[in-house]
């Protein structure tokens, strides 16, 4: 049996890490969807759906499944989300998540919906990951070792600061692709 499991990983924790091993126990194959794959380089979405698919990749390989990494661009769309999902992933029997609306759009169009257990979300969270890369405060024992080679790489540090500060000298909400005044 294939199981899919979507999320942004940004970056990939040890709560997607042990949802990943509990979804190990009951599927064969496993489809990692690297979700809103379009989005880098911004305070919410720091790294690209490449490095994402490297940490997921190198962070899955602990555990002894077959898994695909897939990267997934956002679809405004909800009504078409799950066949736009289908059509970029390979062939899954049961999708795993706890958001809400995934659940909802998954079960509208007939795809088996299964739910786990999330493992200490007040800390295993994005944006407090996020938070603490960004202040310098402990953010590697919160994922895999393999996450933590992937961002010290790509200088994934200090990309976070770079796209999270505020031009000083610029009107607020401008940004690089604007064209000059």
């Amino acid at each position: 049996m294939r199981g899919f499991y979507i999320g942004r990983f940004q970056p990939y924790h040890n709560g997607h890490h042990r949802m990943v091993e509990e979804i190990a126990r009951e599927v064969d194959e496993l489809v990692l969807g690297i979700g809103s794959a379009g989005d880098s380089h911004s305070p919410r979405n720091p790294f690209t759906a490449g490095e994402r698919v490297m940490m997921v990749s190198k962070s899955v390989s602990d555990f002894d499944i077959v898994s695909y990494a897939v990267p997934i661009e956002d679809l405004d769309r909800n009504s078409v989300w799950v066949s736009h999902v289908q059509s970029m992933s390979p062939t899954f029997d049961v999708a795993y998540s706890n958001n809400p609306l995934v659940i909802q759009l998954f079960h509208e169009a007939g795809v088996e919906v299964r739910q786990s257990p999330m493992f200490n979300r007040d800390v295993l969270e994005g944006t407090e990951l996020r938070d603490r890369m960004l202040s310098g405060d402990d953010w590697r024992s919160l994922v895999p070792d393999a996450v933590v080679e992937v961002i010290e790489e790509i200088d994934g540090i200090e990309r976070i600061q770079r796209v999270s500060d505020t031009d000083s000298n610029g009107p607020s909400g401008s940004d690089a692709t604007s064209d000059p005044e």
